[in-house]
């Protein structure tokens, strides 16, 4: 079969204590990169960055939004990827130069961080904080999983730059379960031992294949249960309401001297690189509404 493409599976080992998901990205990785002539090595952390979140947001339990960046004082500035429960993602990178390399540390320089936010629609916002102390996207989120939520996990992260594909696959013990010591020692051998398994997955076979039948491949031996895909879309989340929205923070003495500098004001979505343009008839509402008194 042919891989479908954005779609992030779910799937269960019967008769273990480990949860895996499945994320291939095709078309909402393209759009992601559109237009933004990213050199090949920061389009392959925007990658790897999208696919980890795609798999971050199937485990949240309820409605609400993520957001991972990395951030850092190396070629590579900030990089984030914001999704949402229903898996609409969104991204953008922003760099000074083109780094001599994927290590991390040459990218974001030594003092790179992840910060990952969850927030909620109902209930508080979560953040935690991770240094990009590893050498790769992967091992750091394995880190965050094992400091922040004491899950054992294992990820590992695909980018094809040429053919623009991206994807994962995520390991994890399911929580919530005894913690004997025995208890935990054999979920730590089920986990490794799948997690074996898993390795010998290929970018080739993970961008080629449908979900069903790379499972397979890696798990023929294995009882699992799969459950129905999520579809993933590429969600910038903008309009021409939003951007107008947004002016209305602008006194309106400010909007009129660029109106008569400039003719018009521009907006430029730095996710879609959309751009919305607005005259002076189109401002008439706010060029005219009251000034805020200091």
């Amino acid at each position: 079969m042919i891989n479908t493409g954005d779609q992030l599976n779910r799937y269960l080992f019967d008769n273990t204590n480990v949860r895996g998901e499945l994320v291939q990205l095709d078309k909402s990785y393209k759009e992601m990169l559109k237009n933004h002539d990213y050199p090949d090595v920061i389009a392959q952390v925007i990658g790897e960055l999208f696919a980890a979140t795609s798999l971050l947001t199937a485990t949240l339990k309820f409605e609400g939004d993520i957001a991972v960046q990395i951030q850092g004082n190396g070629p590579v500035s900030y990089v984030s990827i914001n999704g949402s429960h229903n898996q609409k993602l969104r991204g953008v990178a922003r760099w000074q130069a083109v780094p001599e390399s994927n290590r991390l540390s040459d990218l974001f320089g030594e003092k790179g961080i992840m910060v990952i936010t969850i927030t909620p629609i109902k209930g508080e916002r979560y953040q935690g904080i991770v240094a990009l102390e590893k050498e790769s996207i992967s091992a750091c989120l394995e880190n965050y999983f094992a400091q922040s939520e004491q899950l054992d996990t294992h990820i590992w992260l695909f980018t094809d730059t040429e053919q623009q594909n991206a994807g994962g696959i995520m390991l994890q013990t399911i929580p919530g379960n005894s913690t004997q010591t025995t208890n935990r020692e054999q979920m730590s051998q089920e986990l490794e031992h799948l997690a074996q398994l898993t390795a010998t997955l290929s970018a080739k076979e993970l961008f080629s294949l449908d979900a069903q039948d790379v499972l397979y491949r890696l798990y023929h031996q294995e009882e699992v249960k799969l459950f129905e895909p999520a579809n993933i879309s590429f969600n910038c989340g903008c309009s021409k309401e939003r951007s107008l929205n947004a002016l209305a923070s602008i006194e309106p003495q400010e909007l009129q001297s660029i109106i008569e500098e400039q003719g018009k004001i521009e907006i430029k979505c730095e996710y879609c690189l959309n751009n919305y343009v607005f005259n002076e008839a189109d401002l008439s509402h706010l060029l005219n509404a009251p000034q805020n008194k200091q």
